[in-house]
Order: structure tokens, then sequence, then C-alpha cells
């Protein structure tokens, strides 16, 4: 079924499959209504209260006011269905809401969305029907907030490693064990709890556990470097009894659990990081024409106006590509998990280095806590580290993506072996391989192979993502071939087969979207889109070519080197005197 297709993945096969990304999502009539209305009451209620955000973000904590009026925002309630007392908002329409939280304040936008993005996205992805009508009532009124309790001391991106245990004694389960750094930690009542089962069906388990329940507790409030008003703390549990009928989804599948609230969440902190984004370029589009230097406005000054260009192509690129998963989401695709480490890899990103260049534009007033951008800066530095590494997510996006490439290379394997007692299978196989990466490389033989939906303007764009898919599919058919198995320890190659699919992702979300706005408004009413568009393929071609470049030809093995050397003596070994 083609709602089944990954995009990604079939790229590495040299497939371009534009049915799942064109025509570029879009949200219907009804739903831009309830959303306007949820904006709109955002922005009423916290356009203005800078002094207020950076008041609690120096105190360190999120006043109970301020959760009250969340409440009664309906900001717990979002992705809750109608029947149990939410707004029912699909992932477009969440992430959006995100998107005007943020713009705000990120210790209010992340207390909302950690509570739905994965606090209690696990009861709505797999609760029961009486785990759903016993707690999703609650949880849209705010009365019970959610925390997704899953990092410990010794197992962060290892979540193999778990030592929270969960025994079986009689019906009830007994949890003990302790959770590191929980959003929310501090004010949540539900909890959602992996913990280690060593069962015959799987070794982890996620557990609804709630803060009534004898024998759980909470630290005390983290001392944070950004993100200081929102709660985070650690969540203790000590002999906690409980009950079978708050096991989430199957017993022993927790870990797929885990992965699929992760993956089903990300178009939130998506969201949220485009916020902030849109927020930063009014910020500094309004100081550079404000600020003068040398008689002029800094805006006049053609560094300035790099920075402010630059910010505008990777809004509008992280905003497609965040909205194009929340369309594969809303529209049914079951396999989207690649696409969605994407978008949280490059929207995060890119949200770190407008923050950056915002507080660069402005000068030393951006260094000063009188103004918002030092504060930005420290609460998105946790974007890239906190719902699965930016580097991890890069291992991921690569060994995943080239897994259909292995099983090919497998089975041709297989057919060699086998060549001489059934020849004409053995060949068939091998010259349908053959075939298949003749067409990759030539770009010949099949509508997959080429974009066929796209406005001609669009050509030369195209031509580009073409060409580089062709190329993709070849490395990775020669990456796979060189090392095989031992692939996963080949890091530096996978970073940069990661970073090449990234680049070819977001560019086909960025084709799909000016294409769409081309046959909305016409060519003059997309002009500034396809600059944008212009820019963003010429910035990625140059780097997936820098990157397919340094395959084969590169420096690593001195890397690799000079870090042993630094490893072997604890620091750095050279000094002047």
């Amino acid at each position: 079924m083609e709602n089944q297709t990954s995009f990604v993945r079939s790229l590495c096969m040299g497939d371009i499959e534009e049915n799942v990304i064109i025509p570029y999502p879009k949200l219907k009539d009804e739903e831009k209504e309830i959303l306007r209305s949820v904006i709109d009451s955002v922005d009423a209620t916290l356009k203005g209260r800078d002094a207020e955000f950076r008041k609690w973000d120096r105190e360190g904590e999120l006043p109970e006011s301020m959760l009250e009026e969340m409440r009664q925002l309906g900001l717990f309630s979002l992705i809750i269905p109608e029947e149990h007392g939410g707004i029912g908002m699909n992932s477009t329409s969440y992430s959006r809401t995100l998107q005007a939280l943020a713009k705000h304040d990120g210790s209010v936008a992340i207390t909302a969305g950690a509570h739905s993005s994965i606090g209690m996205r696990g009861l709505v992805l797999f609760g029961t029907p009486e785990q759903k009508a016993k707690y999703a009532p609650k949880l849209a009124t705010g009365e019970m907030i959610a925390a997704f309790c899953l990092t410990e001391p010794g197992a962060g991106s290892d979540a193999a490693a778990l030592r929270t245990k969960a025994v079986k004694d009689g019906d009830d389960w007994i949890i003990t064990g302790s959770k590191l750094w929980i959003t929310n930690g501090g004010i949540a009542d539900f909890f959602t709890v992996f913990a280690k089962t060593d069962t015959e069906g799987g070794q982890i388990t996620a557990f609804i556990v709630t803060r009534d329940m004898k024998g759980v507790s909470t630290g005390p409030h983290e001392d944070k470097m950004g993100l200081r008003a929102s709660s985070t703390t650690t969540v203790d549990m000590d002999q906690v009894r409980v009950p079978a009928a708050n096991v989430l989804g199957d017993v022993g599948k927790g870990f797929k659990v885990a992965m699929k609230i992760l993956n089903s969440g990300r178009t939130g902190l998506g969201g949220g990081s485009i916020g902030s984004m849109k927020s930063l370029i009014e910020m500094s589009t309004k100081q550079a024409k404000q600020r003068t230097q040398f008689d002029k406005p800094i805006a006049e000054f053609g560094l300035i106006k790099q920075k402010i260009g630059h910010m505008v192509v990777e809004c509008y690129a992280t905003e497609a590509v965040v909205n194009m998963v929340a369309g594969l989401v809303d529209q049914g695709y079951e396999d989207y998990a690649v696409e969605a480490a994407i978008s949280k890899v490059f929207a995060t990103e890119c949200l770190w280095r407008t923050a950056d260049e915002a507080l660069q534009v402005a000068g030393g007033n951006g260094y000063m806590c009188e103004f918002p951008y030092e504060r930005i800066v420290r609460n998105c530095r946790i974007n890239r580290i906190f719902e699965g590494t930016n580097d991890i997510l890069r291992l991921f996006i690569a060994l995943t993506a080239m897994n259909d490439v292995g099983k090919q290379l497998k089975d041709v394997s297989k057919s060699v072996e086998g060549i001489f007692s059934d020849p004409i299978k053995g060949f068939g196989v091998m010259s349908e391989y053959a075939k298949k990466r003749l067409t990759s490389a030539t770009g010949i033989g099949g509508a997959k192979k080429k974009f066929t939906k796209l406005n001609p303007a669009l050509k030369d764009q195209a031509a580009i993502f073409e060409e580089a898919t062709r190329d993709l599919a070849a490395a990775a058919d020669r990456i796979l071939r060189k090392h095989g198995k031992d692939i996963i320890n080949k890091q530096f190659a996978t970073k940069r087969l990661a970073d090449i699919i990234i680049d070819l992702y977001v560019l086909g979300c960025v084709l799909s979207r000016v294409n769409t706005s081309i046959e909305d408004n016409g060519l003059e009413g997309a002009a500034k889109e396809i600059e944008i568009l212009n820019v963003f393929a010429g910035q990625t071609r140059r780097r997936i070519k820098g990157n397919f470049g340094k395959i084969d030809d590169n420096d690593d093995d001195l890397i690799t080197s000079l870090a042993d050397h630094a490893l072997e003596h604890e620091g750095f070994k050279w000094d002047n005197l």
C-alpha cells in the first residue's frame, strides 16, 4: 500500500516516491478555524509578558498561576480525543500550537509539550478503553499533568541498559528504580514509566504509574542551564505496586512503545523550534533597523543581511519538513520514523544557528539578561540532546535507510553461492539487481527515478535532487559492500550518509512546498519562495557533494589518532611554555 512507503528509505534504493510528498499537506478549513481560535487565545494570554518569563527563568520555577492559565487555555487537552474532553488535534494542528507557545516562552512550551508529545501520548496511542476512560479526562483538564520516564543515570540513549525493574507479584507488578531528568517530574501526577520485565515477550514494559501510588516520590527541582522555569526532577519508585491493568501496550513490548511515542511526538519539538525561529527573526529585523552604526542602520550592511537571509531560508525549510512529517502522520502513514528523526535533527540545529546569529545581530544587547536572546540560546541548547540525541539519531537515520539496500545485497550474495545449482534463478536475481543499480546510476528506466509532478519552473532544483539521489544509492551500495555488517561501527561514514539523507529529504519537502505555492499563487506570487528554494538547493548541493567526496577521501584515521592521544593523556598535551 502507498501509505506504507517510506520516502527516505526509498531514496537509498534510488527511488523517488513523489506521491508521498506531493502534494504538500494542508489543513482542512474546519481544522484551521479551531487552530486559529487556540492560537489567538495563546497570543492574547502570553503576549507582552517577557518580564514575567525572565523572572520565572531566574527563579527557576513556573508559578501555579501560570499552570492554571494553561489549564484554562486547554493547553493540556490538545491531542486528547473529544470524547474524553480534549480538543482532538491532529499532528499538524498540534505542532502549529507548540509553535505559537514557543514564540513567547520556551519553559511554557516545553511544559505543555512534554505533557502531550511524550508524557501521555502512550495512553492515546496504546491505552485500552478502560485506561483512557479513567485517565484521559483528568489529563485533558490538567488536573493531572503527565511526564515520560525513560532516562536513568546509566541509561540515556542506550535504553536497553535500564535498571528500573518490574517484578510480577500475583496480578500486580512491583516497580523499583529511579528515573533522571524527567520534564514535568515535580508537577506531574501521571507517569509513563519504562521498566525491565525480562519476560518471554521482551525485556522492557511500559506502565502507567500515578503519584498517589505508595512508594512514588520526586526529587528537588534541577538547576538547569536553560528551560529553567520548567520542572525537571528525578522520579523515584520504591516497591511501587502497579496493577496489571496499568500495563501500557503489551508486556515486553515497551521498547516499541517508547519509540512510537518519541516518533509520534517529534512534530511538537519541531513546531516549538519553528516558533522560536520566527520570534528570533522578528527581533533581529527590528534590531537591525533600529540600531545605527557609522551613521546608518546595521540593516544596510551586507553581513547583517546575510545572517537574516539565512535565518529566513532555514526557518522556511524547517517548517516545510516538520509540516510534511506531521502530514504523513495525519494521513495514516505507518513508516515515518526516519522522516520524524530527520525533522528533529534539522529543526533543532537550524534553531541553534538562528539563535546564535540573532544574538550576534543584537551585539552587546544580546549578551545581556535584560533581553531575551541569551535566554533563548540557553533554552534551545537542550533540543539537540533530549528526545534522542542528534548524534544517535543520525546513526539511526543512516542505518535504517540503508537497511533495504543491505537486504538486496544479501539476496545477491545468496544467489552467487547457489549460482551453479540454480543458474537461471541466480543470474535472474543478479541481473535484476544490476538493472536496478544501472537505472539508479543513469536516471533512465522508470518514473520513480525522476519527479513528474513538479512545476516546470522547478526543473533545475529537481535535477539537483535527482542527481543526489542517484549518488546516494551508489554510495549506500558501495559503503555496504565495503563494510558489510561492520557499518554499525563506521560512524564517520554513517554520519556523512545521514547528513546527505537529511539534506535530501528536507530539499524534497521544500520542493513540494514551493510547488504547492506556485499552484496556489502563481509564479509571481511564489517568487520569494522560489528564491528560498534556489538558495537552499544550492546549499544542499554543496554540502552533499562535500560529504560524498569524503566517503573515500578523508582524514578520519588522523582524527581518530588525535582523539586517542587526548584520551590517553586526558587532555591537550601541547603548550607554548
